[in-house]
């Protein structure tokens, strides 16, 4: 969602005297909150949305709005339903390329590109391309930023901690994108004494238990403190705004530290691709590690249903990404930017 903000900003820029509306899942909207240009926010329930009574009452509301434009970077059933049923004269969407729509969705039907060319990663650039497949943009902007109000930039629970303040993302939204908790408490530790700062720990509500894990395998816990947390995206933002930096298995929180201006370092899981999701990364500021990378033999001559098999079931390939692996980019990584946070 914070990616597809990128949709907004530029087409402000179009249209300045526009009014964007954005339909998005509740538990995403807070980092599109205080965002200048998008002008209201349409909540909904991703479980309720697939109920069809629930999708029939959205789409009537879109089509009620009577839009002129619907841009549909998700492109799943409910968007697309949403898209088709709108009227809008101009609807722009997904879809893979060579695939013909069942359905006309959209008046502009745009393919994903087959890789990144831009410093932005793919992701990124699939939704610029999206914008220049129906208007003209001479020189778009790919940022992606967050907007704070001035009470949430004086979030205070961190200023009594011992500096510097890194953020740890323990555990992936998934069980399938978090690396093995032993190797993770191993970097833990490497961190811990290296930098003789605070560590805090990143998770969501649902995963306490599993954190609380990784926590008891740590040899460090003294620099760990697990009683400042936040729950919620909009908490999660105050307070990543006053740590200062990242390191976490990839994951929204990435993105959200980058919007920041944060300095991230990112764990791949084995079967994401990364050149979709490694938005300005420059070695420097924000760096990554991935196993493709590090190990390319173990991903040779894989079809396309064995990367999917290896997405359901990662644990052997991720068990090949060792922390010793992970600490030949880590180590030079904090070098640097401790030399630049004293």
């Amino acid at each position: 969602m914070l990616i597809a903000s990128v949709l907004a900003n530029n087409l402000k820029i179009i249209f300045p005297q526009s009014h964007i509306s954005y339909f998005v899942y509740d538990y995403t909207a807070g980092v599109l909150e205080q965002n200048p240009n998008i002008d209201r926010l349409i909540l909904a329930n991703d479980k309720d949305l697939k109920k069809p009574l629930v999708l029939l009452k959205a789409i009537l509301q879109v089509r009620q709005e009577r839009y002129d434009i619907v841009l549909d970077p998700y492109s799943k059933f409910q968007s697309k339903m949403m898209c088709l049923f709108s009227k809008a004269p101009i609807r722009a969407g997904f879809k893979r390329a060579h695939k013909k729509l069942k359905l006309p969705f959209y008046t502009h039907p745009v393919d994903f590109l087959e890789k990144a060319t831009l410093f932005c990663g793919k992701a990124i650039e699939d939704r610029i391309n999206m914008l220049n497949s129906v208007f003209t943009i001479p020189n778009p902007d790919p940022r992606y930023n967050i907007f704070l109000t001035e009470e949430e930039q004086a979030y205070s629970k961190t200023s009594d901690l011992k500096k510097p303040v890194i953020m740890l993302g323990v555990l992936g939204s998934t069980p399938n994108k978090s690396l093995p908790y032993e190797y993770t408490a191993q970097l833990i530790d490497y961190i811990a004494e290296t930098t003789h700062g605070t560590l805090l720990f990143n998770y969501a509500p649902h995963q306490k238990h599993e954190a609380e894990k990784i926590y008891n395998l740590c040899s460090r816990k003294e620099q760990i403190d697990l009683d400042i947390y936040e729950d919620s995206i909009r908490g999660f933002i105050k307070l990543m705004n006053q740590c200062d930096l990242l390191i976490s298995n990839e994951g929204g929180s990435v993105h959200i530290a980058k919007a920041l201006g944060k300095p991230t370092f990112t764990i791949y899981s084995p079967y994401i691709n990364k050149g979709d999701w490694n938005s300005f990364e420059n070695g420097i500021t924000h760096e990554s590690v991935h196993l493709m990378e590090e190990r390319p033999n173990l991903f040779e001559n894989f079809t396309r249903e064995e990367r999917q098999n290896i997405e359901k079931n990662p644990e052997q390939l991720y068990l090949e990404l060792t922390p010793e692996i992970i600490l030949n980019r880590l180590k030079p990584y904090l070098e640097y930017q401790l030399k630049n946070l004293t």
